[in-house]
């Protein structure tokens, strides 16, 4: 029995449909490149932005735990002063204090978020530079 001849390949029929035409030169490989690196910089930027979001969760949970110690003290140490002033005085105090370490890390929290967006946002700034440069460099090899 005969061998047949092995099918073309749809990529070998295209281009052979391309070259009987006339068509321009399709550089797969460049392509191809160009979407690896968006891809790329796009799983950068993911991880740079999940990275963010842990350190904030990480800090949350931190701020939560000092909350909590900081009131079971109150509550352990907690004795009922003779005179309203001294409870007023301890009451504004701790409203103090606590006003303060909210402020304070709100503004951590912020600065890890800013960090991490900025980050991300860097990465894909990037990327788009890149990728604008290559396009300038294809259209000036033609």
């Amino acid at each position: 029995m005969a061998k047949q001849p092995e099918p073309e390949s749809f990529m070998d029929m295209f281009s052979k449909l391309g070259r009987d035409l006339r068509m321009p030169q399709v550089d797969i490989d460049a392509i191809l490149s160009h979407h690896r690196k968006n891809l790329e910089a796009l799983e950068k930027s993911a991880r740079a932005t999940a990275t963010g979001a842990s350190s904030v969760m990480t800090k949350q949970r931190e701020v939560l735990q000092d909350s909590l110690r900081e009131i079971t003290e109150l509550v352990q140490n907690y004795r009922a002063p003779g005179n309203p002033q001294e409870l007023v005085a301890k009451q504004a105090d701790f409203t103090r204090k606590s006003f303060e370490a909210a402020v304070k890390n709100a503004g951590e929290v912020a600065d890890i978020v800013k960090k991490s967006g900025t980050e991300s946002v860097d990465i894909l700034r990037a990327r788009i530079k890149d990728a604008m440069d290559e396009i300038r460099q294809s259209y000036e090899k033609k």
